[in-house]
């Protein structure tokens, strides 16, 4: 797989800059350390309170460094790509912010992240510094395992010690509520697809309609592969695996993690989802949905749950400094406010219905004409654009069609305005926009001066304005605008010519300026018409037969 980066051995410490130089001046510094030691802190730390340190292997962020700020982490230690810190590391940054109210270390529960912090604990307390140690451990996908992994519910220990520690708490205070806050957190995580490092040849492991649930935050296997299914299924599979481990009558913080791939819009796909789901009824805080600790670019999301009670309440509300952090927000119902209800319009369009024969005659066979031509139109279009003219113009004609008996057919002002809201709610496209908009203008232009010629130029005028098209771009305007032309002087007949005429000009017209055939070749545009015009024409020929 692609990625941006220079060289694989300075990848994290120039992400590490790249953070620094992007966040508030004077809010974060580094150690001068670097690049062998990486350790993110708090510019404007006195050691007057207990320090919070964490961190880990790069390719989670925004963890760790990202949540470095008042209200959290006071440093975060940094290590190589998935790989943990060293215990000199580690030691380093405990020496730079311990106090004396000493540090708390939180640490996810893998061996090496537990093994180098756990050493440099040791070696600071011996050194006389006051040090605790919280491991969290919150991932639920393997049953019964002694050592279950920490994943993304780390970032709720974070903002809860964080908290604690601003508030000038003691050392053991802040270490009790960070252990018995990891004690009460589970964590389940699902991947469409493996993660991949840059500079390291990538492989994934499941295949086209493969899935993984309960795989963990550096691209390891899940738990068991799962086909590809609606995410309603999936977060259903999620939720029967956590809800057992939450307590009954508790309401809880959720946090809804991307692992870094996911795009926003099935995020919030996925967090409607899950609020919706039985789990949701149980959650009263929300995080998310953001990446927050990822695994790269790994194209999966982790749902994570914390027990509340009024003080871890006001832990997770309260409002820190760093970014990254999602603000916690309560669990609510959509809103909904009344949409304004439809005037009657131009002489009482969208209001009562009105016959008129000729009218019912007239839209009826423009529309079974245009219809009748969505073959063909398609397959012109499917040469000069993406092949969908003809579909687009039906669907428009059908639903004038479906509404014909309510169309105030004997005002032909309202009657236009009618067109127009039909066209542009069902056509869809800019084809759709830019004919509500043609006979919208129109509306008005005939309601102010019963002249259909000039109120149909004056629709012209106003789609050439916002559409942006004129004669010469290789549109429906080709067509259209010649024969509105004509039928100024009132010759339908010479109208519908020039249309014709206008739709073949665009065979010859090398260079569409306007709509999707301005992205194709000269070669491919070469002898075929525009589609848009030539659907003005035939419609033109009809209004002509029937005159």
């Amino acid at each position: 797989m692609k990625h941006f980066f220079n060289r694989r051995e300075n990848i994290v410490t120039e992400a590490l800059d790249g953070l620094l130089l992007t966040s508030s001046k004077g809010r974060l510094a580094r150690l001068d350390s670097f690049p062998d030691i990486k350790v993110i802190l708090r510019a404007d730390w006195d050691k007057s309170k207990v320090a919070i340190i964490s961190g880990g292997g790069a390719g989670h962020e925004p963890s760790h460094a990202g949540f470095v700020g008042k209200g959290m982490l006071t440093a975060a230690v940094s290590g190589e790509i998935f790989a943990s810190p060293s215990v000199d590391a580690v030691l380093t940054a405990i020496r730079a912010v311990a106090g004396e109210k000493g540090a708390l270390l939180i640490v996810k529960n893998y061996t090496g992240d537990r093994l180098n912090f756990g050493l440099a604990a040791e070696k600071a307390r011996a050194e006389g510094f006051d040090v605790e140690m919280v491991i969290v451990a919150d991932d639920i996908a393997i049953p019964g395992i002694n050592q279950p992994r920490g994943v993304a519910g780390t970032l709720f220990v974070h903002k809860i010690a964080g908290y604690h520690a601003e508030r000038g708490e003691d050392l053991k205070t802040v270490a009790a509520h960070a252990a018995a806050a990891a004690g009460d957190i589970v964590s389940l995580g699902m991947s469409l697809s493996t993660c991949s490092v840059p500079g390291q040849a990538h492989e994934d492991r499941l295949g086209e309609n493969e899935g993984e649930l309960g795989l963990g935050i550096h691209g390891e296997p899940g738990v068991e592969r799962i086909a590809l299914q609606p995410v309603a299924d999936i977060v259903s599979t999620m939720v029967a695996r956590l809800s057992p481990a939450l307590r009954e009558g508790a309401g809880h913080c959720l946090l809804i993690n991307n692992l870094g791939a996911v795009p926003p819009l099935e995020m919030n796909v996925i967090a409607n989802v899950v609020l919706s789901s039985p789990l949701g009824r149980r959650v009263r805080l929300i995080i998310g949905p953001a990446p927050m600790m990822t695994a790269l670019n790994m194209n999966g999301f982790s749902l994570s749950l914390i027990r509340l009670d009024a003080v871890r309440e006001a832990a997770l509300t309260a409002a820190v400094e760093p970014h990254a952090w999602m603000p916690a927000v309560e669990r609510h119902e959509i809103r909904i406010i009344a949409a304004p209800r439809t005037s009657a319009g131009l002489n009482g369009a969208n209001g009562t219905a009105g016959e008129n024969d000729h009218n019912r005659r007239l839209i009826t066979a423009l529309c079974e004409h245009l219809i009748s031509q969505e073959s063909e139109l398609n397959r012109l279009d499917g040469r000069v654009g993406d092949g969908d003219t003809g579909s687009t113009v039906a669907s428009g004609a059908r639903s004038v069609l479906a509404r014909l008996d309510t169309l105030p057919l004997d005002r032909p002002a309202a009657t236009l305005a009618s067109l127009g809201d039909i066209l542009g709610t069902s056509m869809g496209g800019s084809s759709g926009v830019l004919l509500s908009i043609f006979f919208t203008a129109a509306a008005k232009a005939m309601a102010d001066k019963a002249d259909i010629s000039a109120a149909l130029l004056a629709g012209l005028d106003r789609m050439t304005f916002y559409g942006g098209a004129a004669v010469g771009d290789r549109t429906m305007v080709d067509a259209l605008s010649p024969a509105l032309q004509a039928l100024a002087s009132g010759d339908v007949a010479a109208a519908a010519r020039a249309a014709v005429a206008g739709a073949e000009s665009t065979k010859t017209m090398m260079k569409a300026r306007a709509g999707r055939a301005s992205y194709v070749g000269e070669r491919d545009l070469a002898g075929v018409a525009d589609p848009g015009a030539v659907a003005v024409a035939g419609a033109f020929g009809v209004v002509a037969s029937l005159a």
